[in-house]
């Protein structure tokens, strides 16, 4: 089964709807399933991991709601307020739809260093993995670091890092975001999404600019513990659904074996978020 492991809906009249925003005019409109069908159907990918993109309980529960209705969409990451009271209550209430396969945590937005270390939090990650579900972790490079110690904290707990981390590709940062990179991956609980790089690289995403990147994450995560993500619409930001794919099948991964592009394409992600592949 070929997967896209990241992708959003939202509609701009729901009052949860906090992003994006009108100064984002290229994907400022509403988006629903009917709109991603086609091309889908056109980049022959069978299934898709729908992806919570407003911090509010109300929007996994529109989420939940969409997909099913929606044949193609096989799992829901969604959000819960963590710093809530009823944090877990929450939890409780999404983990009731079969459906829902992890939660996402927004780190990327919130200044307060170490936030996602909260020892607070330790009960939500432990409810986490007794519920089976996953950790979206959506963090900056200089959040990587956290990112590692949660791991290490929570060796049970699977984490799947949003956008390989979010590298400032456009102002060349490598270095340091490589080897957080690789520390991350020497965690067995870790994988990695290959999703974003394209808005992170803006207006130049060229084979050249975005191939040190995918070759570091090979090396690091390898095949097995690396997903193909679309992030569309976000992705419009950018550039085209079918053109970010063919990047990535036609030159970034062709050197890979025919099993480690399925891996990628799809298996990997299957695993990760434990849907069936027939």
């Amino acid at each position: 089964m070929r997967l896209d492991a990241h992708q959003h809906f939202w509609a701009l009249a729901n009052p949860f709807t906090q992003w994006p925003t009108p100064d984002l005019a290229a994907i400022y409109r509403d988006y629903q399933p009917p709109d991603l069908r086609g091309l889908l159907q056109e980049s022959r990918i069978d299934a898709t991991v729908l992806v919570q993109a407003s911090p509010d309980v109300a929007e996994s529960l529109y989420l939940l709601d969409l997909a099913a209705r929606c044949d193609f969409v096989k799992a829901v990451v969604g959000w819960i307020d963590f710093e809530s009271a009823d944090a877990l209550g929450q939890l409780t209430r999404l983990s009731a739809y079969p459906v829902l396969k992890g939660l996402r945590v927004m780190v990327q937005d919130i200044p307060e260093r170490h936030w996602l270390l909260r020892r607070e939090f330790a009960p939500i990650f432990a409810a986490m993995i007794a519920h089976g579900l996953r950790l979206d972790a959506l963090v900056r490079r200089v959040q990587l670091p956290d990112v590692l110690a949660l791991s290490q904290r929570h060796p049970e707990l699977a984490i799947v890092l949003d956008h390989a981390g979010k590298p400032d590709i456009a102002g060349g940062e490598f270095n340091t975001w490589a080897r957080d990179i690789e520390l991350l991956a020497q965690q067995d609980n870790v994988c990695c999404k290959l999703s974003g790089l394209w808005t992170e690289a803006a207006a130049d995403h060229s084979v050249t600019r975005i191939r040190p990147y995918v070759r570091h994450l090979l090396g690091c995560f390898g095949p097995a513990r690396l997903m193909w993500g679309s992030d569309w619409p976000v992705l419009e930001l950018a550039g085209r659904y079918t053109d970010w794919l063919a990047q990535c099948e036609e030159e970034l991964l062709a050197q890979q074996s025919p099993a480690a592009s399925a891996d990628i394409l799809g298996a990997s992600g299957c695993r990760f978020y434990g849907l069936e592949t027939d």
